[in-house]
């Protein structure tokens, strides 16, 4: 399997096989959250695009021999600016620690809700300012940065194959949109590394004085610490590619002396709400927390398994309209579904072969919805459905039923039964399928000793 599997290149912009540096050690690193406020649905579709990444190469290498690392960054302007919203009776530091703390916990439980694995390795951008000042240096003494303004800057124009990722020629940007443009700059490309910190902000002693990171030094210092100076596949939204992941590369290279910092660039779609951008003002801006556990969207909450199934309904790098109907349409889906309680075997081949194309999640789930239809018919099939679900992360569960809905279920079954008697099959029907939409599975049989039509029920979800 390994030897097949295609993944699309946005370095090269086409699919290219994929062969690991090191089969023993398969590296990925995916850009996480800034943890200043919760995570919104567009940030929780790299975490579930990856996250099947990261199982289908434990599946093709083995669980021991595939590193991912997924970062968290808890230094930044936003945080301090949120610090200072939220507890301005507070000292500056305790008041980012509250914040970081907060967001990050509840990022945690997010995504462990969207059936999530953990990464191997959580690196928070703090715990590794001294990696940062040593890529620095690194890049002064190498004539690829330098000082001015009080922060020290990434020289642009000393890189000639700056702009590789996105294609952006330096000749032809245009100063201005997402680039700082100042005085002090040799070109208006060139990035801060590093920024001086007044006394209310956070800051960490330098050869350059006490400031604080830029945020693209962050992931050049995170990614290498732990995957090392190449690493197989870097990850993450479309919206990264430049600036981020643009000068993530620059740092790197000329830093490390490299000719690449990964083999493999991916980047998830763009993630619309109800057909349009999603926006604050607009009010179509929803987190993940209040899809899960609010009934803000829809007037409803969903489960993390419709959330997760509704965004592997799209091909990763398609963009997505995230909306009630997706939802629903997710949720009918993993209705007919066979609950997963039974010890999983070894996943479908048909599934990995469209997961090894691109990650073609949309193949996977046709695929597997065929396979849960035999599933519920022959029993044998289950653990080959267990496994093959688990593979997407999905895992239906059986649903404990509360009493008022058991009640009212039974009150439904009863009225189709003599609804039937009546000869009224339509409309019996009618209450099947709607209950079906809603995870009920109805199952007509004859009672044994009167020889009565008698129907049970399950929750399929």
């Amino acid at each position: 399997m390994a030897a097949s599997l295609k993944l699309y290149n946005t370095l090269t912009r086409d699919k290219v096989d994929f062969t690991p540096i090191d089969p023993t050690n398969v590296r990925l690193y995916v850009c996480g959250p800034t943890v200043y406020d919760f995570a919104h649905i567009g940030n929780a579709r790299p975490v579930i695009v990856f996250d099947v990444l990261y199982r289908l190469l434990r599946h093709a290498y083995g669980e021991a021999h595939v590193t991912y690392a997924r970062n968290i960054t808890d230094v930044d302007d936003k945080i301090n600016a949120r610090a200072l919203r939220d507890f301005p009776d507070l000292p500056l530091n305790e008041a980012i620690a509250r914040v970081t703390q907060k967001t990050a916990d509840q990022f945690h439980a997010d995504v462990k809700a969207l059936g999530c694995l953990e990464p191997t390795v959580e690196p928070r951008a703090t715990d590794n300012i001294a990696q940062m000042i040593t890529l620095i240096e690194a890049l002064i003494a190498k004539g690829h940065a330098y000082q001015a303004g009080g922060e020290v800057l990434f020289d642009t124009r000393s890189m000639a194959d700056y702009g590789q990722l996105s294609k952006r020629n330096l000749d032809e940007q245009q100063a201005g949109a997402r680039v700082a443009v100042d005085a002090h700059k040799k070109n208006p490309q060139d990035f801060v590394l590093w920024k001086l910190s007044s006394h209310n902000e956070p800051g960490w002693d330098s050869p350059w004085g006490r400031g604080r990171p830029g945020w693209h030094i962050e992931c050049s210092a995170m990614s290498s610490r732990y995957l090392g100076e190449v690493f197989d596949i870097h990850g993450g939204g479309l919206d990264l590619i430049f600036p981020h992941h643009e000068n993530e590369i620059a740092q790197s290279r000329c830093a490390h002396g490299t000719e690449v910092m990964a083999n493999v660039w991916m980047h998830n779609g763009f993630v619309q709400v109800e057909g349009r951008k999603m926006s604050k003002s607009d009010g179509n801006f929803v987190t993940i927390h209040e899809l899960l556990d609010t009934e803000t969207f829809g007037g409803r909450k969903w489960p993390g398994e419709v959330l997760r199934l509704a965004m592997l309904m799209t091909h990763y790098r398609e963009p997505i309209d995230f909306s009630v109907k997706r939802l629903e349409e997710a949720e009918r889906l993993l209705a007919k579904w066979p609950a997963v309680d039974v010890q999983p075997s070894a996943p479908c081949e048909t599934i990995i072969e469209a997961l090894q194309d691109d990650l073609n999640t949309v193949a996977a789930v046709q695929a597997l919805h065929a396979l849960a239809h035999d599933a519920n018919a022959d029993p044998a099939l289950l653990p080959l459905f267990a496994a093959s679900a688990a593979l997407l992360g999905i895992a239906p569960q059986k649903t404990e039923v509360s009493a008022d809905l058991s009640a009212a279920v039974q009150a439904l079954v009863d009225m189709r039964l003599e609804l039937l008697k009546a000869k009224n099959f339509a409309e019996a029907d009618r209450i099947r399928d709607e209950l079906l939409t809603k995870g009920i599975q109805l199952k007509d049989g004859k009672d044994p000793v009167t020889g009565e039509r008698l129907t049970t029920w399950e929750v399929k979800r």
